[in-house]
C-alpha cells in the first residue's frame, strides 16, 4: 500500500500525529485508510483535507463548528447550506476583527501616552 505515513503527514502539515488522530477520532478526517499491519496510510485527498480543517480551527471553528461543517461537506446537504454555515462564520470573524482593531487603537494610544513619559 502507498501513501503517507502519519509522522510524514504530521511534518508536511505542521500539525502532531496525536492532532492528526484527534481529528479522525472525532470525524473531522477519514476514515483513513490502513496498511496490512495497521498503520494509518494518508493520500493527497486526505492531506488537502486536513489543510482546509486547519484553515477552518485557525479562523476559529471549534470541534463541534468543525463536525457541522465536515457532515454538511459529506452529505447531500445543499451548496446554500454550506454557504450560509461559512457567511456566518465570516461574519463572527468580521465583529472579532473590528474589536481586536478597536482594542489596537486603545493600546496605540496608550502607548503614545506613556512614551511621552519616557
Amino acid at each position: 500500500m502507498t501513501g503517507y505515513a502519519p509522522g510524514e503527514v504530521a511534518q508536511r502539515t505542521g500539525l502532531s500525529v496525536d492532532t492528526l488522530r484527534y481529528y479522525e477520532r472525532e470525524g473531522l478526517v477519514g476514515p483513513i485508510e490502513r496498511s496490512a499491519g495497521g498503520q494509518r496510510r494518508y493520500d493527497d485527498d486526505d492531506i488537502a483535507w486536513i489543510g482546509l480543517v486547519t484553515c477552518l480551527r485557525d479562523a476559529g471553528l471549534g470541534i463541534a463548528e468543525l463536525r457541522r461543517f465536515t457532515e454538511l461537506l459529506r452529505t447531500d446537504a445543499g451548496a446554500s447550506d454550506r454557504v450560509a454555515f461559512l457567511r456566518a462564520r465570516r461574519a463572527e470573524l468580521e465583529e472579532q476583527a473590528q474589536r481586536i482593531l478597536a482594542a489596537v487603537a486603545v493600546l496605540d494610544g496608550k502607548i503614545a501616552h506613556y512614551a511621552q513619559e519616557v
